[in-house]
């Protein structure tokens, strides 16, 4: 089995039980299964709907490569810079409060594995390992629906004349908007309060060599990740903006919830304008030029919102089980994508050496997820976006004022003592918090994310 495909190949596949598994979609998940797969001798078939892979992949900017590491000969990758400073800033109208993070351990191999990619390049990259491992890769091709016989996945329908696939095992890697999870019944159609839109641009600066390095402070070939809070990050919304270093662009972007898109009419190109030439921001960005705009939904869910991972003959993974980690602090999707399709590849394999594609010999699947780091960070903050949605007015526009003003305060240049401006500036945060009362309740409301 050759894993390149010719012109005729590709215009009218006829691959019926000629692989052991399909896998629907070339992301991150989707790769580290078929790399998984082929790597233990299935015959494998990755169909991916854009012209190559990650071609229709949207993400903000920072990938987490622990599991990719081990997967790959990852000195090979195209990455553009390495996490050297993770910055929490929150933004009312007008200003700034923020916190920097520089351990000089970023700066050392594998630099905590947190880097910047195109996802574009980097998928493509990714892809090309498991096709060198066996895989056959086919593009510019839909799957439009799965195939049943007596209530198990036999296969795949596609866009192509003669389309049917069919195979023992379907790896369903579609991303967030899991249309065809969704058509086949194997998820629900999630709702717009656990679905956020994320909208990006990325930037260049246009015969300004040396810039990125002078305006985020870098140096070689460190990077920045900058996360934004408050109204002044995405209006009355409840989310936050970010931006990301690459090596010759920034990635900059919001992203909040479709709930509250719809409810203030708010929308996402809107929202980005207003983010970019806030005071804080603007500076950033100032002579930049848009190269790249897109879009995307992102399941957020959490723990609750994840459907049952495995059916007869088929498994779900990455971003179409709801994978996904966006708690405010922890932004993470694509170590969660590559850690489960990894697990749903091994359960395949050892199915496949037992000569079973039942539900019951893929449960290895799920239950590997909940002994892995994903389930187990899905699970403890499970609470915490409902805590935060509750305390969004606090949150996202009391405090971020408070603290500005109280910043003010405490360093105000006068011929008072400062002792008055500490007393000040206290009182300015304590009347947002409610007193000591209300900051010790906050303070106990929200201690698990630090115990």
């Amino acid at each position: 089995m050759t894993p390149e495909l010719d012109t005729e190949t590709r215009a009218a596949p006829n691959y019926d039980d000629q692989f052991d598994a399909i896998v629907v979609g070339a992301g991150l998940a989707g790769s580290a299964a078929a790399l998984t797969m082929a790597s233990r001798g299935l015959e494998v078939l990755i169909v991916e709907r854009g012209s190559s892979p990650g071609a229709k992949n949207v993400f903000g900017g920072v990938l987490y490569t622990p599991t990719i590491r081990e997967l790959t000969e990852f000195d090979d990758a195209p990455l553009e810079r390495y996490v050297a400073e993770r910055r929490f800033s929150m933004l009312s109208r007008d200003d700034e409060t923020a916190v920097s993070l520089r351990p000089g351990e970023w700066h050392r191999e594998p630099h905590n594995d947190s880097y910047t990619v195109l996802r574009g390049e980097f998928d493509e990259w990714f892809a090309e390992q498991a096709v060198e491992a066996g895989a056959t890769l086919v593009t510019e091709t839909t799957v439009t629906g799965l195939v049943r016989e007596r209530g198990r996945i036999v296969g795949v329908e596609t866009d192509r004349p003669d389309g049917t696939i069919r195979a023992p095992y379907v790896v369903l890697a579609e991303g967030g908007n899991s249309l065809v999870s969704e058509g086949a019944n194997l998820k629900p159609t999630e709702s717009r309060e656990n679905v956020a839109v994320a909208v990006k641009e990325v930037l260049e600066f246009p015969d300004r060599e040396g810039v990125i390095e002078d305006r985020f402070r870098l140096v070689d070939d460190a990077g920045v990740s900058y996360h934004y809070f408050g109204e002044g990050a995405v209006g009355d919304a409840f989310g936050g903006g970010f931006i990301y270093t690459n090596e010759e662009t920034v990635s900059v972007g919001v992203a909040y919830r479709i709930e509250d898109a719809v409810a203030a009419d708010q929308s996402p190109e809107e929202t980005l304008n207003a983010f970019k030439t806030h005071p804080a921001v603007a500076p950033l960005v100032r002579d930049a030029r848009t190269v790249e705009y897109s879009a995307k939904t992102i399941p957020e869910g959490g723990a609750e919102s994840v459907p049952d991972l495995v059916h007869d003959g088929g498994v779900i993974v990455g971003d179409a089980a709801g994978l996904v980690l966006n708690n405010g602090v922890h932004l993470e999707g694509t170590n969660m994508a590559v850690e489960s399709g990894y697990h749903a590849a091994r359960a395949i394999a050892r199915a496949a050496d037992r000569g079973r594609t039942d539900a019951a010999a893929l449960r290895a699947y799920p239950e590997a997820l909940e002994q892995s780091f994903v389930v187990q960070n899905l699970e403890r903050y499970a609470w915490l976006m409902d805590a935060v949605e509750a305390d969004r007015d606090l949150l996202f526009e009391e405090l971020p004022r408070a603290f500005a003003d109280a910043g003010t305060e405490y360093f105000r240049m006068d011929r008072q003592p400062k002792e008055v401006h500490a007393d000040d500036a206290k009182d300015v945060v304590l009347d947002a918090l409610g007193g000591w009362t209300g900051a010790a309740k906050l303070a106990l409301r929200y201690r698990k994310v630090v115990t």
